[in-house]
């Protein structure tokens, strides 16, 4: 996947993304993400790339003209993602769905947005990470790309997603590592005793009962779309008797 990072600020993209999964993901050759500085699409000598906004107002506009000449110049024909606080909630089916693209291109706007004229023409989906309003789309555009490029195929180990939270609807089982007791608290017993059947048990119990108390609308979900099997929804079913 070829994932394009329109950006004012391309550092702030380029030493996030040579780390961690990212940058693991662009060594193993199944992801190249690249930062680039639409300023360098801006016309006349002084390359501004905003203005004041049409009909007064605080703040700055970004231009639609140097953002379009530099979707006009990297596209081939992945989507037009633009970061904005209006844009459609960012969620795990959202960033699995994506992940399956060849390629995407993300706008990261900045000061008081941008014209409207670019976003009617050129984009194809607004996408927010949260109901709050950030200086720029810069770390939008990285909270999307962590949570795409981790998805593709063969980035993570085999089998390391199916127990992640929201892959089931259900949020991960807690988790223990050394030592044993720390601060008087000591790891749940059974996940000591190598009882592999007891420790499945153990930790499906366990992320439904984290879900019903922290997250119940997720149980709600997958209740409605029928993702849980019969002995799942009747621990479930259980779960909410002894907790309510």
């Amino acid at each position: 996947m070829n994932i394009k990072i329109l950006t004012l600020f391309p550092e702030v993209i380029e030493a996030y993304t040579r780390a961690s999964i990212m940058g693991r993901a662009q060594e193993k050759g199944l992801a190249r993400i690249e930062a680039i500085n639409f300023r360098d699409f801006a016309p006349g000598r002084h390359a501004n790339v905003d203005d004041t906004p049409f009909g007064g107002g605080k703040g700055m506009v970004l231009l639609a003209e140097p953002l379009a000449r530099a979707v006009r110049a990297v596209r081939k024909s992945e989507p037009v993602i633009y970061l904005s606080p209006k844009g459609r909630p960012l969620t795990h089916d959202l960033a699995r769905s994506l992940s399956e693209e060849e390629g995407l291109i993300m706008v990261c706007g900045h000061y008081e947005g941008v014209d409207e004229r670019f976003i009617q023409r050129y984009v194809d989906m607004e996408i927010s990470i949260g109901d709050y309003v950030l200086s720029g789309g810069e770390l939008g555009a990285l909270v999307l790309t962590d949570a795409v490029t981790r998805l593709i195929p063969g980035v993570l180990s085999e089998g390391s997603l199916n127990e992640e939270s929201f892959t089931r609807y259900l949020l991960e089982y807690p988790q223990y590592t050394k030592p044993r007791v720390f601060e008087g608290e000591t790891v749940p017993e059974v996940l000591l005793n190598g009882n592999h059947r007891h420790i499945e048990d153990y930790r499906l119990e366990a992320s439904v009962r984290m879900t019903l108390l922290k997250r119940p609308d997720l149980i709600e979900e997958g209740l409605r779309k029928k993702a849980f099997d019969s002995g799942t929804e009747d621990l479930i079913s259980r779960l909410k008797k002894s907790l309510w």
